[in-house]
């Protein structure tokens, strides 16, 4: 047997035990430990051409090198997302702030992740049509939005607010690209639009001379009476300093685009989406200052504990500094990692004394029966020399086949000394 084979034998019955104990240690731990975060997500966007598209097309690339799917869903607009997120058919969505009023309860808990950018309502309507407050619109031809959309359920309670009956008002339904073209033929005389800024469709209509865009001379009543909406101001020539587009300063209505999840959506996944959000939605734009967006104002929704902690913190300790599967299996196995450092540091604090003891039990129980002898022959009992020479020389032939690692050898030779001088006693004595 060499010596390593040998020396594993005499460490296992002492580290042996030690192992076990952290291996029933490690499959305590993994019954507890978190489920990995899912590679798939369903998100909830809007129409096609849309800000809400645009954005989760965004999304999508940013997740991707975080080994992170994100499946988009075109839909109609705010109210079918929210309606999808409570028949749990997507993971989150894209919801207009003040259209969960509208909605109906539902059994699953949803969060909010936070508001994410302006949207202001926009209404065009044609230039021989003198438009300065909502109730101007009586007897006219309006685009709403389509049905499912914020558009229409914000449009809908500003009718409702100035006692516009349906039959006051036609109301057209088709979607924002449809609206955008009867508008621009002449085929309606309103259309409303809750858009970004930056949208190619409020850019086309702003550069159209047939249509003029309508200030909303009572916006701050209306943000006084419901806590989603604000009033923004779009100054003279934001569009188009050299055309002077618009040509006066004008006063819309406001309302927050926010993210919305379940409630049970993988913590992981949330810190991972508020890191995304944070930097497609961070940058100055039209209406916000740089920073200003992500927030947690003029939410609908209670916000996520995960998402509460991102604004406080910022990131993860973990994922600012590793890849986002990294981070969270480390995340995951803290669980298990710092029971187990409870668990050995003791351990290896008793394990060390423990083996010398071992190893040290090997060689001195023969010195009870050295002592023996050497008593026998101080006390000159019955037993003769011969006899004690004899086990002695046992004895030391016993020692012989006796293996101890290196660092205990000094000991093991320092047993055959005292045999050999306990032997020279004997032969001492034996001549005088």
């Amino acid at each position: 047997m060499n010596r390593n084979e040998r020396n594993w034998k005499e460490l296992l019955p002492v580290y042996g035990p030690l192992a076990l104990l952290v291996v029933l240690g490690f499959v305590w731990a993994f019954q507890h430990i978190k489920p990995a975060p899912p590679d798939h997500i369903v998100i909830a966007s809007g129409e096609k051409d849309g800000a809400y598209h645009a954005f989760a097309l965004r999304y999508q690339e940013l997740l991707k090198p975080q080994g992170i799917d994100l499946e988009i869903i075109s839909t109609r607009g705010s109210v079918e997302n929210l309606e999808l997120l409570r028949q749990d058919k997507v993971d989150i969505a894209f919801v207009q702030g003040g259209v969960a009023q509208a909605g109906s309860e539902s059994p699953m808990l949803l969060e909010g992740l936070g508001s994410l950018y302006y949207e202001p309502l926009w209404l065009f309507h044609q230039v021989s049509v003198e438009l300065h407050r909502v109730p101007d619109l009586q007897g006219l031809r309006i685009a709403i939005g389509p049905e499912g959309s914020g558009t229409q359920a914000l449009v809908k309670l500003l009718l409702k607010e100035n006692a516009l009956k349906d039959g006051s008002v036609e109301l057209l339904m088709p979607d924002s690209a449809g609206a955008a073209a009867l508008l621009q033929e002449g085929k309606i005389d309103a259309a409303f639009f809750v858009a970004s800024p930056q949208s190619k469709l409020v850019s086309r209509l702003l550069h159209d001379p047939s249509i003029r865009l309508a200030s909303f001379d009572r916006a701050g009543a209306y943000a006084r009476r419901h806590g989603f909406l604000s009033v923004l101001t779009l100054p003279e020539g934001a569009e188009n300093l050299a055309e002077n587009i618009p040509p006066r300063d004008i006063r819309l209505l406001a309302t927050t685009s926010e993210l919305v999840t379940h409630a049970d959506l993988h913590p992981g996944l949330v810190s991972l989406m508020m890191q995304v959000i944070d930097k497609v939605h961070r940058p100055a734009g039209w209406f916000s200052s740089e920073g200003e967006f992500p927030n947690t104002r003029y939410m609908s929704f209670p916000l996520n504990d995960e998402a509460d902690r991102y604004y406080r913190h910022g990131p993860p300790f973990l994922q600012r500094y590793l890849p986002f599967w990294a981070a969270s299996l480390l995340d995951r196995m803290k669980i298990m990692i710092l029971p187990l450092l409870g668990l050995l540091f003791p351990l290896f604090k008793v394990v060390p004394p423990l083996y010398q003891w071992r190893m040290r039990a090997r060689i001195y129980r023969w010195y009870e029966q050295l002592e023996e002898v050497d008593k026998e022959l101080s006390r000159q009992g019955k037993k003769s020399r011969k006899s004690l020479l004899k086990e002695l020389d046992d004895l030391e032939k016993e020692v012989r086949d006796v293996k101890v690692p290196l660092s205990f050898s000094h000991q093991l030779y320092h047993l055959r000394l005292h045999i050999d001088f306990v032997r020279g006693r004997l032969r001492q004595d034996a001549v005088d």
